[in-house]
């Protein structure tokens, strides 16, 4: 009963339970703030500020 769709949606839940571990790990480690400068600096040179 259900095959495939149930598969599916098992997988689906897995990488979204990874995904969001993943995110997790990373602001726990303090690398959150990293990536919003390195953001932060790519946006204002795309608009010509930086």
């Amino acid at each position: 009963m259900g095959g495939p769709n149930r598969k599916r949606l098992l997988i689906s839940a897995l990488v979204i339970a990874a995904g969001i571990a993943l995110v997790v790990f990373g602001i726990l480690r303090g690398e959150a703030g990293g990536v919003f400068i390195k953001a932060t600096r790519i946006c204002m040179e795309c608009i010509g500020i930086g």
